[in-house]
């Protein structure tokens, strides 16, 4: 039975402002990919991400340029080594996840070979601002075991005081998204190295991490922007302690799953992130969360609307995707 693909660009506001080291968002720009078979169709989401490369016509195009081999019934493996890793690859490798897995009538997780997922505690994150507005965030989460603070680089120490002050009873991530630096860093380890700090995501910009194997880790350290492929991680072993699998990094859910058995074989500990986007682009990250040690898929939480029969969140839970929706 012949395939067709289709996708089309989203656009969802965001709750405000999202800010981060790199400048604020107040929407999130998506594609999503629907490829159909027969009376099935499968989807997958995705964010082309400025900081890769990536806009929305480029992902386009490259989801374009493999339309004719997905349509003429080429195999998964085959389009997945056809495509470079990024938000297009994603969007096309999860909606044929959620496809093949709705033709034989079984859920992805089974098709897989994972066990069934069950609900996580997600982190909740607390957008850049100033430190005492921060605070006032995270006091008013003081019910939420993980909360991610993002971090700018100057003016962090008192971010991190005010913060890890503010919620003395929650697990924190700090997420400085490539702001910190080798003059820098230093200072703000000794300054993160409270009972509450749980991890520090990215501190140095990409390619520029090397001191991070020479450093005392009082927390341990997260690669995200570091760490896209599986093919990444030997190089990282010294300098991080954690790896960030996202799947618009990786390029959909086939090299997040060989990311996630790579950082395990190389004794990683393991985070499963997202971008800010829909329920649709973190359900088949859920299969990755059940064996992560921290989870990071509120993205939906920032929107100001997501989309129809999307994932239930109840406080800091996130439970597994209805077939409605994905998988």
């Amino acid at each position: 039975m012949k395939r067709r693909l289709t996708f089309q660009v989203e656009s969802w506001p965001i709750q405000g402002s999202f800010n981060i080291s790199r400048g604020a968002k107040t929407s999130a720009e998506v594609i999503v990919c629907e490829i159909s078979e027969a009376d099935h169709s499968g989807f997958g989401e995705c964010v082309p991400y400025a900081r890769y490369g990536e806009t929305l016509e480029r992902v386009s195009e490259q989801i374009s340029e493999v339309r004719g081999r997905i349509e003429a019934g080429e195999s998964q493996e085959s389009i997945v080594d056809a495509m470079v890793p990024g938000a297009a690859r994603n969007a096309v490798d999860c909606a044929l996840w959620d496809l093949n897995a709705k033709l034989k009538g079984i859920p992805a997780h089974q098709l897989i070979g994972l066990t069934p997922p069950r609900p996580v505690v997600t982190a909740t994150t607390i957008s850049l601002g100033e430190a005492g507005e921060m605070a006032i965030a995270a006091k008013e989460l003081t019910d939420y075991p993980l909360l991610k603070v993002k971090l700018g680089g100057e003016g962090d120490a008192e971010r991190i005081r005010a913060v890890a002050a503010a919620a003395p009873n929650s697990k924190i991530i700090l997420d400085a998204n490539e702001a910190w630096s080798a003059d820098n860093i230093g200072e703000f380890l000794q300054v993160a190295a409270r009972p509450n700090i749980a991890l520090i995501e990215q501190p140095l910009p990409k390619g520029e991490d090397e001191i991070l194997s020479e450093l005392l880790h009082p927390v341990p350290i997260c690669a995200d922007e570091s760490a896209h492929v599986s093919g990444d991680l030997e190089k990282l072993v010294g300098r991080y302690d954690c790896i960030n699998v996202k799947l618009d990094k990786a390029g959909g859910l086939t090299e997040a799953l060989k990311m996630c058995r790579e950082a395990h074989e190389l004794g990683f500990s393991l985070m499963v992130g997202c971008m800010v986007g829909t329920s649709l682009g973190m359900a088949p990250a859920m299969l990755l969360a059940q064996e992560a040690q921290f989870v990071d898929l509120d993205g939906p939480l920032i929107l100001a609307q997501d989309r129809e029969d999307g994932l239930v969140y109840e406080g800091a839970q996130v439970s597994p995707p209805t077939s409605k929706l994905w998988g």
